[in-house]
């Protein structure tokens, strides 16, 4: 008997999935809730879905076995706590929350019911992440001495769109959504090759001035003025890390989201257009074509105008991805952000039916999650240096995915 997956909040990113979903054979049938019901009956029909729920309330209801959320940034937080007390297990779309009380309440609300908790953070699989981590792991870096983690996307490549088309008449009250509470595409690419957690951080914020007055004092739900953050981290294993999350930024690269990690022995850098490995020794290697994703077919493209979305979603594996460990199912399927979904959705099955931790696991999301929260209050203080809490590992009995990107 397969799994029944609820798809919570059926917009243009979930559709990127959906069809992953019902694919996978460990998957039997996909539902979907969705509030607006145009949307509810345009999406039901596109993906021949038998279910569809006008609401997270009905879902959670349901006889679904696990809730796949989609919705507002600042909702998954609540979202997930209610489906996991539903007795549902839970993927979750960035951010996990935006307070550390979130982050705590849904620790306590997966070490009290047991069900698995994945955060969908693409970075973990990017060619990039999967790159370093496994040079890591083989101690090609030496020591860890500094990272670089930066998501760079001006609100002017496909934010106005995604805000408008979720936010409705009052969207800009949600578009000025402080960068540091997004922080898990560049903070994970750190933390996810070195296994470490930072500890505390300075961070300084671009106060904006743009006439759409998104990032203002009443232009948006938190008072943020900033579109701009830029923290500098202690790490736990002596090391040191930047993280820049703009969305008012002249830069358009081949990627917005980009890693460079510098080690004792060993360096990655991953540049605008090309990635290269360099050693202490003065050896240099260009690995670009190793981690570029394949190019886009025409299909692609025309979807790509049709929803107004970025390129990344529609971008395929590269030669560093473990294409060989994925479902014959998924061959010739869509794929999207830089290869990363078909290996968010079966690490995220098989975490449910074998009941083992994926590696974007609930304590994996705390670590990727609070350091943009706390960055945020210190950017509000000048750059106050501020501690981050641990919010430490999963208590022994849990076994784990041992599954490579």
């Amino acid at each position: 008997m397969g799994l029944h997956i609820g798809v919570c909040g059926a917009g243009a990113f979930a559709s990127s999935f959906i069809p992953l979903f019902q694919a996978h054979p460990w998957v039997e049938e996909v539902s979907i809730a969705e509030l607006l019901p145009e949307r509810r009956a345009e999406q039901a029909a596109r993906f021949g879905i038998r279910q569809a729920y006008a609401s997270l309330d009905e879902l959670c209801q349901s006889s679904v076995d696990a809730i796949a959320i989609f919705t507002q940034r600042w909702l998954h937080g609540p979202q997930a706590l209610q489906a996991l007390y539903a007795g549902k297990h839970v993927y979750s779309a960035v951010p996990a929350g935006v307070s550390l009380e979130e982050l705590r309440a849904l620790i306590q609300a997966v070490e009290e019911t047991g069900l698995i908790y994945m955060l969908g953070e693409t970075s973990y699989y990017y060619p990039t992440c999967i790159y370093c981590r496994e040079r890591f792991r083989r101690g090609d870096f030496g020591r860890f001495v500094y990272g670089e983690g930066e998501y760079l996307h001006d609100m002017s490549h496909g934010f106005y769109e995604a805000y408008q088309h979720s936010g409705g008449e009052n969207w800009k009250q949600t578009a000025g959504f402080p960068p540091m509470f997004y922080p898990t595409h560049s903070v994970s690419m750190i933390l996810a090759v070195t296994g470490a957690r930072m500890t505390q951080v300075s961070c300084l914020g671009f106060q904006d001035d743009h006439e759409d007055g998104i990032f203002t004092p009443e232009g948006n739900l938190w008072h943020n003025v900033f579109s701009d953050e830029t923290a500098l981290f202690r790490t736990s294993d002596g090391g040191m890390a930047r993280i820049n999350e703009f969305r008012r930024v002249g830069h358009h690269g081949r990627r917005s989201v980009r890693l460079s990690i510098f080690g004792t022995e060993a360096c990655f850098e991953e540049q605008a257009d090309h990635d290269v490995w360099v050693t202490r020794d003065r050896q240099m290697e260009d690995v670009t074509d190793l981690l570029t994703c394949r190019v886009y077919t025409p299909e692609d493209l025309e979807e790509m105008r049709r929803q107004g979305v970025q390129s990344d979603f529609f971008s395929g594996l590269a030669p560093v991805h473990h294409r060989e460990r994925l479902p014959k199912e998924f061959w010739g399927l869509r794929n999207g952000h830089f290869g990363s979904h078909q290996f968010l959705v079966d690490d995220f099955v098989r975490a449910v039916v074998e009941h083992k931790l994926p590696p974007n696991h609930v304590w994996a999301a705390a670590r990727y999650n609070a350091p943009g929260i706390v960055a945020h209050q210190s950017a509000l203080q000048e750059g106050a240096v501020l501690p981050i809490p641990d919010f430490g590992d999963p208590p022994k009995g849990w076994e784990f995915l041992t599954l490579e990107g």
